[in-house]
């Protein structure tokens, strides 16, 4: 059996545990350096982020704040009503002889509109008027009357004179002279009523003359004339139709609206119903005119406010010339309300922020600092609203402010396009 060869001494390898525990060591060097490494990196990262978060400027949008004096603008819903209306029934009882207009003809004020043939009224004018000329010729048979009855006292009283005088002288008896001086007496009477007969014709011939002048004014009804300059809007009868007088609650013969002036009744709420009155200047749009705009003005108003809704009735008369507007239209009504209290300040909505301090706007000083300040909104209009208190108007508006903005904070203004500020 053969020994084995002995080495050098040099050429002994090391034991297999020496090794093993030499490589773990390397491993285990190298992980500490590669994460002391790691974390020097992290270090650094988080300092550097730090350092840039303190000298962070964030840039903001900045709008100035205008300060309103003029005239509030309200936009309100209305609807087009006609400046007159007429509804036109007959006065006379008859059939319909003449038609002369139609749906939708343009008339002018006095224009004959239809014609009544009304045989009976005629007749029963013709009868008047022949009792009044009978009244009349009695009437001068009782003047007749009051001259023969004044010749009658006259004669009675030169005949009582001379009777007193013979009967005083013994000529004539007494008898004689009491009965001429009675007869002048018979005489006086038959004179007071023959003037008294005179007072009576004349008060027939009075009421006669009233009885002609209304059958007149009636027989005047047979011929139907439009009351203004405008249009019929109904026609509810023809050539041959018999129409009855009075008959107000029926169906009338005809309908107008005068349509060169238009009225538009809007409601205005509370808020802005001091402002209104007489002269408020007014501009209408019609959704199916697009591009179009009328004007008007503020001509009437109902005084008291609607206790069912807190509004103020409102009427805008709208010239009408060339007749593009019709009655019943829906439009929309701007109207121009003088400011009643302090001027305000126009403030965009996303300037705003509702927090536990109440609403509050970001100022950009002049140094590019940011301050907070605290409103107060009199007016909200969607996207902007109107504030009476902590801006006096001319400040830099900071839009959209980020949460953790602070007092004193700096930034970097960028102004804002002009589609962004506020409107008036």
């Amino acid at each position: 059996m053969s020994q084995p060869q002995k080495t050098s001494s040099g050429d002994i390898p090391p034991p297999p545990r020496k090794r093993g525990f030499l490589l773990a060591a390397l491993v285990a060097a190298g992980l500490i350096a590669w994460g002391a490494h790691g974390h020097s990196e992290r270090a650094a990262r988080a300092e550097e982020t730090q350092r840039r978060q303190n000298t962070f400027v964030p840039k903001l949008r900045t709008v100035e704040a205008k300060r309103l004096e003029g005239p509030v603008s309200l936009t309100l819903p209305g609807q087009t009503e006609p400046f007159a209306t007429a509804r036109i029934f007959a006065r006379a009882t008859g059939y319909i002889a003449e038609r002369r207009i139609d749906l939708g003809s343009r008339v002018k004020k006095g224009d004959v509109l239809l014609r009544i043939a009304a045989p009976d009224l005629d007749q029963q004018l013709a009868q008047a008027e022949a009792q009044l000329g009978q009244l009349q010729a009695q009437l001068l048979r009782a003047k007749a009357m009051v001259d023969q009855a004044k010749a009658n006292v006259n004669l009675a009283q030169v005949t009582n004179s001379r009777t007193s005088t013979l009967a005083g002288q013994g000529w004539a008896s007494k008898q004689n002279a009491d009965n001429t001086q009675a007869g002048v007496l018979s005489q006086a009477a038959n004179l007071a009523s023959a003037e008294a007969d005179v007072k009576v014709a004349e008060a027939n011939i009075k009421a006669q003359e009233a009885t002609v002048g209304r059958l007149k004014a009636l027989t005047g009804f047979e011929t139907v004339t439009a009351p203004f300059d405008g249009v019929v809007t109904a026609r509810n009868v023809d050539v041959g139709d018999l129409v009855q007088a009075d008959a107000g609650s029926g169906t009338p013969l005809l309908s107008m609206d005068r349509d060169d002036v238009l009225r538009i009744s809007v409601n205005v709420p509370q808020n802005a119903a001091i402002g209104v009155g007489p002269g408020v200047a007014a501009e209408i749009k019609v959704p199916q005119m697009p591009g179009r705009t009328f004007t008007g003005k503020v001509e009437r108003s109902s005084v008291a406010l609607l206790a069912s809704s807190r509004t103020l009735t409102t009427q805008v008369d709208v010239p009408n010339p060339d007749r593009v507007l019709r009655p019943g239209l829906y439009v929309y009504v701007t109207l121009a309300i003088p400011r009643t209290g302090a001027p305000t300040v126009a403030v965009p909505a996303e300037a705003l922020v509702f927090n536990q301090g109440g609403t509050r706007v970001a100022l950009a000083r002049d140094d590019d600092t940011a301050t907070w300040a605290n409103v107060h909104i009199a007016r909200d209009k969607g996207t902007s609203v109107e504030v009476d208190q902590g801006l006096s108007g001319g400040e830099r508006l900071i839009l959209s402010p980020p949460a953790d903005l602070k007092e004193g904070g700096r930034i970097a203004p960028q102004p804002d396009k002009p589609t962004h500020s506020a409107q008036k």
